[in-house]
């Protein structure tokens, strides 16, 4: 009998900045994201997008 699979775990994309201005000013932000996150986000910006380019070429028709 074989031992039980192990659970997948997705594969896990980091990514970090580091931003100084001047003396005093300092930002730092730090991202992890899963592939399936990646996808999800690629597809709200693509939706946006096109909405927004539908709106647009339709206020432009009543011109």
């Amino acid at each position: 009998m074989e031992p039980p699979a192990l659970p997948h775990r997705p594969a896990v994309q980091r990514a970090a900045i580091a931003l100084r201005i001047g003396k005093r000013s300092r930002l730092r932000a730090e991202l992890t994201m899963t592939p399936g996150g990646l996808l999800s986000v690629g597809a709200l910006v693509s939706s946006i997008l096109l909405s927004t380019a539908v709106i647009v070429r339709a206020a432009r028709r009543d011109r």
